[in-house]
């Protein structure tokens, strides 16, 4: 029967394995297409029904509560019809403002850290009730009452640290009002992907604003932004490659070296 060490290795091994096949899997679909496309340009999708995909969802949105539209014989406007007298500015649940993010900020900061510290002990009993001589009895004989004990400590440490970081964001982004909270105060989020070949940029912006801060364009500047959460990055081939690979990232986390 085989030892549970080697039991262990072969779990070990089936397990590895069966991770490699499975990442096989998952890429061989592609590469497959890729191989059937060789010597031909890309082809383009077909012109179908949005709705009628299998990964087509309904949007689900936050709105405001209906309005019975009220009638007023003999006149052109409509009441609470959208004009030009009207304010444009996002005011209830559901309305999109444009956020405006122009950040550049950059810190620098050094520190250093010195310390040093002697510690010196000493012990002596040389008169003792004229007991000290009773102490060659019970300790050795090499025991002298006048010096006893006798500690040395000497303790230094250093430590230096540096952070010099630079950071700029233009972009514009679009966001819905999906709450008004009872101060007035509007909630809003706003996501954006863009996909470029195998990459994907996503913009994530959310927090609290409040409603004067909305200009008369209908935007507002992201450092007018309470509990701001803004989220720039990206997925894909080029992403992938500047990230460590999963195994790595493991190692770095449960080694103690």
């Amino acid at each position: 029967m085989p030892s549970k060490t080697t039991q262990n290795s072969w779990r070990r091994l089936a397990l590895v394995t069966g991770l490699i096949g499975a990442t096989a899997l998952l890429s061989g679909c592609n590469a497959m297409k890729r191989l059937s496309e060789v010597g031909e340009p890309p082809k383009l999708s077909s012109i179908d029904n949005p709705t009628q995909s299998e990964s087509y969802r309904p949007v689900s949105l936050p709105m405001p509560a209906p309005q019975l539209a009220e009638s007023n014989p003999n006149s052109l406007w409509r009441a609470g019809a959208r004009s030009f007298f009207k304010d444009q500015r996002a005011n209830q649940v559901g309305d999109i403002l444009t956020v405006v993010v122009d950040m550049s900020d950059s810190a620098a900061l050094a520190n250093t850290t010195t310390r040093s510290r002697t510690n010196s002990e000493d012990l002596a009993v040389p008169n003792l009730f004229g007991l000290e001589s009773e102490f060659t009895k019970v300790l050795p004989e090499t025991i002298d009452p006048s010096n006893m004990f006798n500690m040395d400590s000497n303790t230094s440490n250093r430590g230096t640290g540096s952070l010099d970081r630079t950071e700029a964001i233009d972009l514009r982004v679009a966001a819905i009002v999906i709450q008004i909270l009872p101060n007035g105060n509007y909630v809003i989020h706003g996501r954006q992907e863009i996909r470029v070949n195998s990459e994907v940029r996503e913009v994530q912006i959310a927090g609290v604003i409040r409603a004067a801060d909305i200009s008369s364009a209908n935007e507002v500047n992201y450092d007018k932004i309470a509990e701001a959460r803004i989220s720039y990055g990206g997925r894909g081939t080029i992403s992938d490659v500047q990230q460590p690979r999963y195994g790595s990232e493991v190692l770095d986390i449960i080694l103690p070296f």
